[in-house]
C-alpha cells in the first residue's frame, strides 16, 4: 500500500512509444472459496501495470473474491496507459472502454455475472471505472474509483446506460493531490451526481496514492456490504 506501488508520471515527459492491444492482457487470481463467482477487476493508473495492485486481494481480506488483474493497452515507460494524456485523450478513452466492454462480456460468458462483479480503478483506472460503470448496459455489484477524474462529465451523463442510475460508486480523493486537484475532481463528481449517478464520495488527507489501511478499510466495507445476501 506504499506509494512505490502506485506509479505516476509527469505530464511534461516526452510522449512514449505506443502500441494498441486488440485484447487486454489479464491474470485471474482465484478466490479462496473455490466455487465463488464474485469477481473484482483491478485497473491500474498511468505508467503502472497489473503488478502495482497484486497486493490488493490480500488487503481486501475477502475469500469470496476472484481477482482479475488487467493491463492497459498502450505501452508507457515500462508500464501501460489507458489513453494518451498528450493528444486527444477521448480517442483512447473510447477505445479502452470498448476493450473493457469486451472483457466484461467474456467474463459474463465464463460465468461471472456482472451483478456479482466489482470494478476498482486508480487514477486513469478510476476514469475508466467511471466510463464503464456509467455506460456498460448491465448493473455491477459496485464500482470503486481512487484518485481519478472524469473525461467530459457532461457527455458521460448524456451517454449513460439505462441502468446507470442503479449503479453504486465509491469515489475517493486526496486533499493534497499534486496531479489532480481535489476541487476539480469534486466538481466533476458533483456533475455526475446531478445527472443521477449514485455515489459515495470520500476525501482523505493524502497525495496521489492510497492512504494505507484507512482507505482500504473503506473500500473493504463498500465491497462487503454489496456482497450481503438480499
Amino acid at each position: 500500500m506504499s506509494q512505490k506501488n502506485l506509479r505516476f508520471f509527469s505530464p511534461w515527459l516526452a510522449p512514449p512509444t505506443r502500441y494498441t492491444a486488440a485484447v487486454l492482457d489479464t491474470e485471474l487470481i482465484p478466490a479462496a472459496e473455490a466455487d465463488s463467482k464474485w469477481l473484482i477487476l483491478l485497473l491500474h493508473g498511468l505508467g503502472d501495470s497489473m503488478e502495482g495492485f497484486r497486493w490488493l486481494p490480500s488487503a481486501l481480506k475477502n475469500p469470496k473474491l476472484n481477482t482479475l488483474l488487467v493491463n492497459a493497452p498502450d505501452d508507457y515507460y515500462g508500464g501501460f496507459s489507458w489513453y494518451d494524456i498528450y493528444n486527444k485523450p477521448g480517442i483512447g478513452v473510447e477505445r479502452s472502454r470498448g476493450l473493457l466492454f469486451d472483457l466484461l462480456d467474456r467474463q459474463r460468458a465464463d460465468g461471472f455475472a456482472t451483478e456479482q462483479t466489482f470494478v476498482f480503478g486508480f487514477s486513469q483506472g478510476c476514469l475508466m471505472t467511471l466510463e464503464v460503470g456509467i455506460r456498460y448496459p448491465h448493473r455491477f455489484a459496485g464500482l470503486v474509483g481512487i484518485s481519478g477524474y472524469a473525461h467530459e462529465p457532461e457527455r458521460l451523463v448524456a451517454g449513460q446506460s439505462s441502468v446507470a442510475k442503479e449503479q453504486s460508486f465509491l469515489i475517493t480523493h486526496g486533499t493534497a493531490d499534486p496531479l489532480l486537484p481535489l476541487a476539480q475532481t469534486k466538481a466533476q463528481m458533483e456533475q455526475l451526481q446531478a445527472g443521477g449517478i449514485r455515489m459515495q464520495w470520500e476525501v482523505f488527507e493524502k497525495e496521489h496514492t492510497i492512504q494505507g489501511e484507512a482507505e482500504v478499510a473503506v473500500v473493504r466495507k463498500f465491497v462487503e456490504e454489496r456482497m450481503k445476501p438480499l
